[in-house]
């Protein structure tokens, strides 16, 4: 029996053990486990006797697995924590049916709906209100940040308590200038932390400028106490102000310095009644008149806008870029261009066959030995004599070109089998030769000799559609003298003799700036340059070059009116210099050249053009001293060599 009594009593305390290690181990997956955690004794105090049975009924009524409680899951133990004390806990080898599941989850949200909705951070377009509720609650934390906020549109310079140790000048005047900074900062007032940022904008941008002002006020203070007159000193600062502190001149402080923006000056536009007197012809045009005196005339806006610019001055004749003279790709003439070209000759009276000289592109060099730059200089080549046909021009000024190293025949050979070919590709476009200032020796042709000219239209095929356009500065400074009657008639004689006086069909009327045989393409004002007015006299006076285009081709180029301007070397345009220089041609038409009227007009064209002469001998002289000294300097190299080749033979010994 006493056996029976102690194996009972065993089975007994067994079981005890195991309903206690049972319990124990439920306490421990709800989050309880000898007496819970710390958190566990503040969320019963906090939550009262039933926490612990609705933390159960929130984990374990959807037959989750029991586990520590996150941050997660005390919060919703805390939503909860007022949740009705039906709630069933369903346990994990449970398996609710769907219509448990349905009824409990329509009295959580009725639960839910009778919970009060908890605050939340507003964003969108309530984000300003949200930040003035903030902004009440002035904590330390939201301390630091509106400090650090103020910071960044004031930009506070951070003033540090000076070291004991001894500062070197430049040190010391560095704290001088902060100790300014902080003084005027601290007038400024804070901007608002929060709100609309263009009022952040304006408050910041207004400090700023009340900043400069006091800081100029100053620096005027202290200039006046010493009795300098100081301005300080306008730097260009990288942070442009804005449209509106530009124009009113306003002076704005940007990365320290003190700018001041001027306004910038309206351009004033021109009246109708100013472009009429513009467009108003500044001398009468001479009908009739034996000479077709032109000068060489814009045609921006159209190859018709030429012929105003031309009655502008009292033109009879002009010359004209048929296109930029400057670059090779050019768009194509305009119909409505051509018309009005057409119909402005006509109603002006301008024969463009006779009248009109256009002049080639300086880019074109038909006597290149390159093939590929000659094939794209005669494709702009053919491209304006197209053009001429097209306007009915009949003649066409272009420059010869230059060797471009290569030989002088290989080239005038080049240079004549494409005016061949433009011949062939056009029906009636007399070419034009321009004679040119280079010498023999030199890579151009159409210089000094006329023999270049002789020998290019010797190779031409065609020989009535080519021709010369005689340039008096060219021709004079490669050598030929035009100054008085009898060297001008002797100049003619050897153009005669050499190429025949019959292919001038066009001249450019220029004086020269340079001395007679300078090789130096240098055009002047008439009878101001080195040819001087009796040379102008003896061929306005020729009888062969009457119904010819006699076109101007000298400066016209003034200081500008604007002394500013005018200082910096800037010049601006006076067309009334080709209208009194056309007059002063015309007028020399049967002029005696003994004559008062005529004498004191030489004179006084001498003297305007007196300074330019001086400065340009001189330069003549010097170089050609150069030159002298270098040929001395050949020769007598080339006789050295003689004399020590006879002496090594021994014949001079």
């Amino acid at each position: 029996m006493v056996c029976n009594a102690l194996t009972l009593s065993s089975i007994l305390l067994s079981s005890l053990l195991l309903i206690v290690y049972k319990s124990s181990l439920d306490e421990e997956r709800a989050g309880t486990w000898l007496g819970w955690s710390k958190w566990s004794a503040k969320a019963r105090a906090k939550r009262g006797s039933n926490g612990f049975h609705h933390f159960i009924t929130s984990h374990l009524r959807f037959g989750n697995t029991a586990r520590m409680p996150s941050a997660k899951d005390r919060a919703s133990s805390s939503e909860l924590s007022a949740a009705p004390s039906d709630f069933e806990v369903v346990l994990p080898d449970e398996k609710p049916t769907k219509k448990d599941r349905k009824r409990k989850s329509a009295k959580l949200e009725e639960h839910e709906s009778e919970q009060p909705v908890p605050k939340k951070r507003k964003q969108g377009k309530d984000k300003k209100d949200a930040a003035d509720e903030d902004s009440k609650r002035d904590t330390p934390k939201r301390k630091r940040s509106r400090v650090k906020l103020q910071a960044e549109f004031v930009e506070e310079p951070q003033v540090t308590t000076p070291k004991p140790e001894k500062k070197s000048a430049k040190r010391k005047e560095k704290t001088e200038k902060a100790e300014i900074k902080v003084e005027a900062v601290e007038d400024i007032p804070a901007p608002p932390i929060a709100g609309d940022w263009k009022a952040v904008r304006d408050a910041k941008l207004q400090a700023k400028k009340e900043q400069a002002a006091k800081l100029r006020r100053e620096a005027e203070a202290a200039a006046q106490a010493e009795g300098v007159d100081v301005k300080p000193k306008a730097k260009k600062s990288k942070s442009q102000p804005t449209a509106k502190a530009a124009s009113d001149g306003s002076d704005v402080e940007a990365e320290g310095d003190i700018t001041t923006t001027a306004a910038k000056p309206k351009r004033k536009r021109k009246t109708k009644e100013e472009k009429e007197a513009e467009a108003m012809p500044l001398v009468e045009r001479t009908l009739g008149h034996a000479l077709h005196i032109g000068a060489h005339v814009s045609a921006a806006g159209g190859v018709h806008q030429a012929i105003d610019n031309a009655l502008h001055i009292g033109g009879n004749s002009f010359a004209l870029f048929l296109k930029s003279q400057r670059k090779w790709a050019n768009p194509p003439l305009k119909p409505e261009h051509s018309t009005l070209f057409h119909a402005a000759c006509s109603t002006h009276n301008y024969s463009a066959a006779s009248h009109v000289l256009p002049h080639g592109s300086y880019l074109v060099n038909l006597a290149h030995s390159d093939p590929a730059r000659k094939t794209q200089a005669y494709d702009s080549f053919l491209d304006d004599l197209q053009r001429c046909e097209s306007l009915g021009i009949r003649l066409y000024n272009f420059h010869p070109g230059n060797t471009a190293g290569g030989d002088r025949p290989t080239a005038i050979a080049s240079l004549a089998s494409h005016i061949n070919a433009a011949h062939a590709a056009t029906k009636d476009v007399t070419l034009l030769l321009e004679t040119m200032a280079g010498s023999t020796s030199s890579n151009t042709l159409g210089g000094a000799g006329f023999a270049d000219l002789r020998d290019t239209i010797a190779l031409v095929t065609d020989k009535s559609r080519v021709g010369v356009c005689l340039d008096t500065c060219h021709v004079f400074a490669a050598g030929h003298d035009l100054r008085t009657p009898a060297a001008f008639e002797a100049t003619m004689a050897t153009f005669d003799e050499v190429v025949g006086a019959k292919y001038i069909k066009a001249l450019h009327l220029n004086d020269s700036k340079a001395p007679l045989g300078s090789h130096r393409d240098l055009h002047a004002n008439i009878g101001t340059g080195f040819l001087g007015l009796r040379a102008f006299h003896s061929i306005v006076n020729h009888a062969p070059f009457a119904g010819l285009p006699l076109v101007l081709e000298t400066p016209c180029d003034v200081p500008d009116s604007d002394p500013e301007k005018a200082a910096k070397g800037q010049t601006k345009e006076d067309r009334g210099i080709w209208a009194r220089e056309i007059k002063l041609l015309e007028s020399l038409v049967g002029m005696d050249v003994e004559s008062e009227e005529f004498v004191r007009m030489e004179r006084e064209l001498k003297d305007k053009g007196l300074e330019s002469r001086e400065k340009h001998f001189e330069q003549f002289e010097r170089k050609k001293a150069v030159g002298e000294k270098k040929a001395r300097k050949v020769e007598g190299g080339k006789k050295g060599r003689g004399r020590g080749e006879e002496s090594e033979d021994g014949s001079d010994a």
